[in-house]
């Protein structure tokens, strides 16, 4: 049981080892959930809390959005936010099971097709991965336009460095899980994939490293687009850039920085749990 609850963190997601061989990572690892149960009421938790948190940083943008995270017993589910439910106001209740067939399977609200279309393929193709998080962010989908990749030209964006995906291949809304299937592969064994003329994505092994990840490439994105309209920014060498990949680029960070951020979130909006 346990080696189903324990975070992977080789999921795809390069193993970050401190080269201090007495301290194996450079953050303390999670503990894991003692059941099945448990674990699945974490990540609905943690997801209702991600969406709130998205509201927070004004990642709320009409119907567009949706964050998902695998069932830790129905590995082929996974939960969602349903359509037209203002992230500000979800709550763990409030959340759809869905199967690979697009099927609700607990919930009575309406499914976002794209969430599907999107979620669906990705979730299939590398089942590694938990959690992953699409909306339609401002500073995202402005770079996004560029078609190129970011830089690597602060310590924050070294998180990403060498590890977001560029889809090129924009046709429209995503509804059918063959475009999906498209961006799954484009995204690889990343963390995250800019959708040209879309937004940004970002996957993990666990909710909050997912949702981390989302919030911290969007200001990566922002970062950039100031440093470009100020002047031309310089990057980090390359040597530096993936040392301080392996220091930073790893979840255990990101699950730290996510809890940190959800802490004072349930104090202030504890209904968020009901």
């Amino acid at each position: 049981m346990s080696a189903v609850l324990s975070i992977d963190w080789d999921a795809g997601f390069a193993l970050r080892r401190n080269p201090n061989p007495q301290q194996k990572y450079w953050f303390d690892p999670i503990p894991p959930r003692t059941s099945v149960q448990a674990e699945r009421r974490h990540r609905q938790e943690r997801l209702a809390g991600a969406f709130r948190l998205f509201a927070r940083f004004g990642f709320a943008q009409g119907l567009a959005g949706h964050i998902t995270a695998r069932d830790p017993e129905l590995t082929d589910h996974f939960w969602v936010n349903p359509l037209g439910t203002h992230f500000s106001r979800i709550k763990v209740s409030d959340l759809l099971l869905v199967n690979s067939k697009g099927e609700t399977v607990i919930g009575d609200k309406p499914l976002n097709k794209a969430a599907f279309a999107i979620h669906a393929a990705i979730h299939e193709q590398n089942p590694k991965i938990v959690a992953a998080a699409h909306t339609h962010s401002t500073y995202g989908k402005a770079w996004s336009t560029l078609g190129r990749k970011l830089d690597t030209i602060t310590q924050d964006s070294c998180v990403f460095h060498e590890d977001v995906a560029l889809f090129d291949d924009f046709t429209g809304m995503v509804v059918d899980t063959s475009e999906g299937d498209r961006i799954a592969q484009a995204l690889g064994d990343k963390k995250g994939a800019i959708l040209k003329n879309h937004g940004i994505l970002t996957v993990g092994p666990t909710v909050e490293a997912a949702a981390w990840w989302y919030i911290a490439l969007d200001n990566a994105c922002h970062t950039q687009l100031l440093a470009e309209a100020a002047g031309k920014p310089q990057s980090i060498d390359e040597a530096t850039a993936r040392h301080t990949h392996s220091q930073i680029g790893g979840p255990e960070g990101a699950i730290h920085s996510f809890d940190s951020l959800y802490q004072g979130l349930v104090e202030a909006e504890p209904e968020l749990l009901d």
